[in-house]
């Protein structure tokens, strides 16, 4: 099992606003594959289209139709423990006294359960489970002016990490928490002479290429970015604390051909691989050494892992990309059917090697010992792990769907027991210092050491240092939130 998250896509200015928002969404799938929801604005009036699903099965050409307008905001969901609902779908859209307002939120509230025990006392009654909604009725409330006034007046009263859209009748608003945990990218799509561009903005710059858009700028934490007929301004900042980018955005969450705070992830995960054979090397050297990855997300550490330990590299799992959320198992039961369905050994590879296989993480460990077991059975005189990051022992807070403490392999094992437990003959994980001194090399060489490289991360998944205070029933209840 890996960790999941949410996507977030946004466009303002555009006569396609509802199609292009769709291939947007598509384009970060990955990030979400339990349900997906595009609400479009004309002008007028919005228009919400939401449902369980991937975003092909959930948008049809006549769904589309049905969002008319220059402007829209989607969103793709991740699935949490008791929110797999229709009624968590987002972007939430809601009609209050002074006009339309939809979400579509990336993070998580570590406050929400204070904030919803003192609305529910002052009358609120939620729709939903999802701590975005909270948001909503702190907009509600305000006594500002402007729909800009009242997201920044609410976002005040709220603690974790955040990226936001906001879709109104005429105004699209973006906002980065203070911190910059969760990533947000600001694109452009320039229409002709004399026609103003069209303003997009999204979780990750991926969707940009699919639609002709061309990358800006990274939105800085603390920002506020408002785009309506007069074109785009920034409030910058409305909030502002220390940096701290989420490291696992670039371990696993972010595509490889995706770019964060200006460096390349796919460069990164290279160079954690690099750093990684320097750190773990295979014993017995690379006489008859074969470095293969776990498919696709361990790929790049792999080539890297390869490149720096002069060992080959080989694609000795082959990794089925035709698996729905669902499949029908056999009824006489297939050991390991659910890695057998998504992963195949390629035995001409495996077979008489010392294998090494590479891996961004280790969550349960279960997925890993089934791994191990394949490549033995295809050949494999030896079987070594290695993952491109450090152990990953705490839940996270902040918008990514863990499992709860006692449930992660490594806040329960030694190194060596995780290794006896998935069967490797040796196992090795990159070191913290590792990772931060890899992302921080390829930052330097994407800014020619003068850009604004973030001076700290949130590491809190490896380290147990909580960038923000959380509540302790959130505490207690090991992210068993329903966030966006």
């Amino acid at each position: 099992m890996k960790p999941r998250m949410c996507g977030i896509f946004g466009i303002h200015g555009h006569a396609e606003a509802a199609n292009l928002t769709y291939l947007g969404l598509h384009a970060l799938q990955h990030r979400g594959q339990e349900s997906a929801g595009i609400v479009a604005s004309d002008g007028e009036r919005l228009y919400a289209h939401r449902a369980m699903g991937l975003v092909q099965a959930v948008f049809s050409p006549p769904d589309l139709a049905a969002l008319p307008g220059s402007a829209a905001i989607g969103h793709v969901r991740y699935s949490t423990a008791g929110g797999s609902h229709l009624k968590n779908v987002q972007p939430l859209a809601v009609d209050y006294a002074r006009g339309s307002i939809a979400v579509a939120h990336n993070g998580n509230l570590t406050n929400h359960t204070q904030l919803r025990e003192q609305l529910e006392a002052r009358g609120s009654i939620f729709q939903s489970a999802a701590d975005t909604e909270a948001i909503v009725h702190l907009i509600a409330m305000s006594m500002q002016r402007g729909a800009a006034e009242q997201i920044a007046d609410a976002l005040k009263q709220v603690e974790g990490a955040y990226s936001l859209l906001f879709l109104t009748e005429r105004e699209m608003i973006a906002v980065r928490d203070p911190m910059g945990i969760r990533p947000l990218v600001l694109g452009r799509i320039d229409q002709g002479e004399g026609v103003a561009p069209a303003w997009v903005v999204a979780s990750e710059p991926v969707s940009f290429d699919l639609i002709g858009a061309e990358l800006v700028r990274d939105v800085e934490p603390g920002e506020m970015i408002i785009v309506d007929e007069s074109g785009l301004r920034s409030v910058k900042p409305f909030a502002q604390k220390e940096r701290k980018m989420c490291l696992f955005e670039y371990v696993y969450f972010a595509r490889p051909d995706a770019r964060l705070e200006q460096s390349s992830v796919y460069e990164v995960r290279k160079a954690l691989g690099r750093r990684l054979a320097e750190e773990q090397p295979i014993p017995g050297g690379t006489d008859d050494l074969v470095v293969i990855p776990v498919p696709d997300s361990g790929v790049p550490a792999a080539i890297g892992f390869a490149e720096r330990s002069g060992a080959a590299f080989e694609m000795g799992l082959i990794r089925s990309h035709y698996v729905g959320r669902t499949f029908i198992e056999p009824q006489q039961s297939i050991r390991h059917f659910g890695v057998r369905l998504k992963l195949s050994p390629n035995r001409p590879v495996i077979a008489g090697k010392r294998v090494v296989v590479v891996d961004d993480s280790i969550v349960r460990g279960t997925t890993s010992r089934k791994i191990m077991k394949m490549v033995r059975d295809a050949g494999a005189r030896e079987v070594h792990l290695r993952i491109s990051s450090p152990p990953t022992q705490w839940p996270c807070f902040y918008g990514i769907d863990t499992p709860t403490r006692s449930e992660l392999i490594a806040a329960t094992h030694t190194v060596d027991e995780i290794g006896r437990y998935v069967t490797a003959d040796s196992i090795g994980y990159l070191s913290l210092e590792g990772l931060i001194a890899s992302v921080r090399s390829v930052e330097r060489r994407a800014t020619g050491g003068e850009g604004p490289a973030p001076t700290s991360y949130c590491h809190a998944c490896f380290s147990g240092e909580y960038a923000i205070p959380f509540a302790p029933s959130a505490q207690g209840r090991h992210l068993r939130l329903v966030g966006g």
